[in-house]
């Protein structure tokens, strides 16, 4: 038995063995870091599937700011089990460490086959988890009217674009 324990202690790396062995004085971990909190619709999470090692994970898209832009939207996988529902059960919310960096992907057009069929390819590139916040939440940035006052510019809109109903009618009432 005690051969068994001195074969196990030698697989653990070094750096497990020294915070067992804090964590049994009763000292706690060191490392406090701040976190970035990412609140987002649950429409743009994906179904999970499971990658080529195994592990569980989820696509999340992120929107395109511009809404002239028809460019594919940006996506990144990440553990669905980071992924929390809110109490209202509208949105989704994750936290991730906000010093680390996270890589986003999109599907580009890179040309056309000889049978006139497109070639796809990605494009990626990294961010840090504070842009990410940013580019999740843009909507929260937006200068955005009410309801009511939208509504109101349609109705005029569409007045002015409407034919008036005496344009229309016939005038040949005497037969």
């Amino acid at each position: 038995m005690a051969d068994e324990r001195l074969w196990m202690s030698m697989d653990v790396p070094d750096f497990v063995r020294e915070a067992e062995e804090a964590m049994a004085r009763g000292e706690t971990l060191g490392g406090s870091y701040t976190e970035v909190t990412i609140k987002f619709g649950k429409g743009l999470v994906g179904d999970p599937f499971t990658s080529k090692n195994g592990k569980e994970l989820v696509e999340v898209s992120i929107p395109n700011p511009d809404k002239t832009d028809t460019r594919p939207w940006e996506t990144f996988v990440i553990s669905p089990k980071m992924i929390h529902e809110n109490k209202f059960g509208k949105g989704v919310w994750m936290k991730l460490p906000e010093d680390g960096t996270t890589r986003l992907s999109r599907s580009v057009k890179n040309g056309i086959d000889d049978a006139g069929q497109p070639i796809w390819g990605r494009e990626t590139r990294e961010v840090t988890n504070a842009e990410l916040k940013a580019l999740m939440e843009f909507y929260k940035d937006r200068s955005r009217g009410s309801v009511l006052s939208d509504l109101s510019d349609r109705k005029e809109e569409t007045a002015a674009a409407k034919p008036s109903g005496k344009a229309f009618r016939h005038q040949d009432a005497t037969r």
